[in-house]
């Protein structure tokens, strides 16, 4: 029997009267049933991510401690062999040679995507009549397949009966074909162009959308006041601008930095492994060498690196987000 002379169930208290506990008690379990509600929701999605993309991570870093071959793939005891497999990519020339090709490719890409998108950002958040139709042409290259972009780049690029090559000749710039795809220093200039093209449109549309969102009353105040058009962009633009270029820079250096595709189908890390990335150099042991466990080393090496990316984008957004 509930003691209604507590003070808790005094009369001027309505927050503690029975009609107010039976309906704070049914809030209560509404709240329950909604959050029940949206784990219904939520859990499909959890469960894909563990089955389709936490599952294939734990088991490549498994495996990349482990004597995984052609031979011993399908063993359920294969030996344990500690960092054998690090150590072995580590001492591959090759290796160094890809992380260093997957460096130089990413920076590159970054370097041309971020910039012409960012000139196009700008060009586009003007208001004139044909603005929209032709952003759409723009963000077709982004639409297509990355392989039939390769593809297009590849003949475009050919010694023999490339487009490029026929410009430049009829144009008299150069006077015999260039194996653009058969030497290692404009193989990857070619992989960095073609990558770009896809990337531009990228960037430029996170751009936009970051610029669409800044008020157009900061510029009325600032032109008020008699800023410039240049002290306007370093003073308002960039510095509102800042959490979608970081967001823009972190997610293009993920896509750029992971790349596979575009290099195996274009050159397949040739000639002489002058364009062979981490993710090529790991197919390639996995799936060529049949050296599984190396390969799951290699990718495990990728992996890390994009991770040490994330925690410094986090970081970053955590101490501008405190600032």
């Amino acid at each position: 029997m509930k003691n209604y002379n507590h003070p808790k169930y005094k009369k001027g208290c309505p927050a503690y009267c029975p009609a107010a506990l039976f309906i704070g008690g049914m809030t209560v379990k509404r709240k329950g049933k909604g959050n029940l509600v949206g784990y219904a929701f939520v859990l499909p999605a959890v469960i894909y991510m563990l089955v389709f993309i936490g599952y294939p991570i734990v088991y490549n870093w498994v495996i990349s401690f482990q004597d995984a071959t052609a031979f011993t793939l399908k063993d359920s005891g294969r030996a344990f062999i500690g960092f054998s497999n690090y150590k072995a990519i580590f001492s591959d020339p090759t290796f160094a040679h890809a992380i260093q090709h997957t460096f130089i490719y990413t920076i590159g890409c970054l370097v041309i995507q971020f910039t012409i998108g960012f000139l196009l950002a700008m060009f586009f958040a003007k208001k004139f009549t044909f603005a929209k139709p032709i952003r759409g042409l723009v963000v077709i290259s982004w639409m297509l397949p990355v392989t039939v972009t390769a593809l297009v780049f590849k003949f475009m690029f050919s010694q023999d009966s490339g487009i490029i090559n026929t410009l430049l000749m009829n144009l008299h710039i150069i006077d015999e074909p260039i194996g653009w795809l058969l030497n290692g220093g404009t193989g990857m200039a070619v992989l960095i162009i073609a990558n770009s093209w896809v990337g531009i449109p990228f960037n430029m549309l996170l751009l936009t959308t970051g610029l669409n969102n800044i008020s157009t009353d900061v510029y009325e105040a600032a032109s008020i006041d008699g800023a410039t058009k240049r002290q306007q962009f370093f003073k308002i633009t960039l510095p509102l601008l800042k959490p979608t270029i970081m967001s823009t820079l972190v997610l293009g250096f993920v896509l750029t930095f992971k790349v596979f595709d575009l290099v195996y189908v274009m050159t397949g890390g040739g000639p002489v492994d002058s364009t062979e990335v981490l993710s090529t150099y790991s197919y390639k042991l996995s799936f060529q060498q049949f050296q599984f466990g190396q390969g799951a080393a290699a990718a495990c090496v990728l992996f890390v690196c994009l991770f040490i990316v994330a925690l410094i984008y986090l970081k970053t957004i955590s101490t501008s987000e405190v600032d």
